[in-house]
């Protein structure tokens, strides 16, 4: 036997015996190797990262998740109102719009869209969020523009116009 262990047979073209320590093995955690345990500390011995900002700091929340809650407020306003109407209706935020325009669509990038309900399925209103904060130059502005948006998109789906849906929308923009 030599220091390295036992020796397995050789194997033509082998090159020679391989200690049964280095041979290779058909179960996999051996293969493996050892499991490592759980890390307590960071490889400069710092110990474990915390989150980068703590929950109730303004910015952790992500610009995403803020927009949703923007699209949840103005169509929380609007059903106040127009409740029964909307009833049913699915409301939803997409990053961008698809790169297929639809036929009523001429120029420009789509900042909302209005479904009607077809084949089983209920009326549905998309918000697009990139396209809208491109447009906004503040974050007072983002919430006017998401507002109007969904406003506009409502009216479509009820037949009327967007200043009988929200008294407060402003067409001048």
């Amino acid at each position: 036997m030599s220091p390295l262990g036992p020796r397995r047979p050789a194997v033509p073209g082998d090159g020679g015996t391989v200690p049964a320590a280095r041979r290779r093995t058909t179960d996999v955690a051996a293969a493996l190797g050892p499991v490592a345990p759980a890390r307590r500390r960071d490889r400069r011995g710092r110990g474990l990262r915390g989150p980068v900002l703590p929950m109730g700091a303004p910015a952790y929340r992500t610009r995403a998740e803020r927009f949703d809650d923007l699209v949840l407020d103005a169509v929380e306003d609007l059903e106040r109102r127009w409740a029964r109407q909307l009833e049913g209706a699915e409301f939803a935020v997409e990053d961008v719009p698809p790169s297929n325009p639809a036929p009523w669509e001429h120029g420009g990038v789509p900042l909302g869209r209005y479904f009607p309900a077809d084949a089983g399925l209920p009326h549905r209103i998309v918000v697009y969020r990139r396209p809208i904060e491109a447009r906004a130059a503040d974050d007072g502005d983002l919430a006017d523009l998401v507002r109007d948006v969904v406003v506009e998109q409502v009216a479509h789906l009820l037949g009327r116009g967007p200043e009988e849906i929200d008294p407060g929308y402003d067409d001048g923009h």
